[in-house]
Parts: structure tokens; C-alpha cells; sequence
């Protein structure tokens, strides 16, 4: 029988849970969109990150995806917004690493799913499937932070 990390001190993250919290597809123009195109779709995507604390030890963690395919820049072939979450449990983790963990190491064990799922509902809504590129979050997680920073320091973007 294994050992449990958390009892001898050792740091731990578990998933506890992982869902789809939110999915929607469109597929706005079809049969029209299902044509053969002339050109290849300029695909946009965004990525969220948020948590929020649930116990002591246990995180949930949303995970959003939001993208869709033009053609032109103006003719929508398909749209996507996807929440995929997941609920973590952290332990021996030192308070100051505990917020990246969060933001960085739980979105990343969430990623293969969720990029999943998009490749799925693309390729069932008629086009060739789309397998996003691999994430940095430890990139988002700094682009986050500074933003953060420049708002405190009473400028520089929003977060929305």
C-alpha cells in the first residue's frame, strides 16, 4: 500500500474532481462555412485562468478557452467558449509557492482535457479538428501579475 505524501510532510497536489463547467459550439454560417475555402481560417484564442479557495487544502480551478475561426477576419466559420474546472487539493505547499501553484501547475493538469474537447467539438461541427498549441502558464501567469502591477500602480491594463 502507498504511502500518502501529505501524512509524512511532503508536498502534494491531487485532483480531486475535473468537469466541464461550461461548453458552447457555434457554428453560425454552416451549410456555407462547410465549403471548400480559399484561404486558410485566422483562428483568435483566449485564455483565462481563475480559482477560487473552496476548504483549507482545496482549490477549484477554472480553466477557459475561449476561440474562433474567420476567414477574411470577417466571416465566422465556428466559435468556442469552454470552462473545463477542476477541484485540487494542495498540501505542504509553503504559502508564498501556493498561488502558483494554483494559477500554474492546476491549469496545466487541466490543458490535455480541455484541449481535447475543442479538438472534438470542431472536428463534430464539420471542420478539420483543432489542437490548440501547448500553453505557457508560467508565461500567463507573469503577463497576469504585471498587469496586476500596473493597475496598482494607477495604470496600464485591465483585467477583464
Amino acid at each position: 500500500m502507498a504511502e500518502n505524501p501529505a501524512n509524512n510532510g511532503a508536498p502534494a497536489l491531487n485532483a480531486l474532481a475535473q468537469y466541464c463547467k461550461d461548453f458552447s459550439f457555434e457554428n453560425p454560417n454552416a451549410p456555407r462555412s462547410l465549403q471548400q475555402q480559399s484561404e486558410g481560417p485566422q483562428i483568435n484564442l483566449q485564455v483565462n485562468v481563475n480559482a477560487k479557495q473552496l476548504a483549507e487544502a482545496d482549490f477549484e480551478v477554472d480553466l477557459t478557452l475561449e476561440g474562433d475561426a474567420k476567414i477574411g477576419g470577417k466571416d465566422v466559420l465556428f466559435a468556442f467558449e469552454l470552462t473545463y474546472s477542476g477541484v485540487f487539493r494542495i498540501q505542504n505547499i509553503p504559502q508564498e509557492q501556493l498561488h502558483p501553484v494554483v494559477m500554474i501547475e492546476c491549469p496545466r493538469l487541466l490543458f490535455p482535457f480541455a484541449r481535447q474537447i475543442v479538438a472534438d467539438a470542431v472536428r463534430n461541427g464539420g471542420f478539420p479538428p483543432l489542437y490548440i498549441d501547448p500553453i505557457d502558464f508560467v508565461a500567463l501567469y507573469r503577463q497576469r501579475a504585471a498587469e496586476v502591477q500596473a493597475q496598482q500602480n494607477g495604470g496600464g491594463p485591465t483585467l477583464s
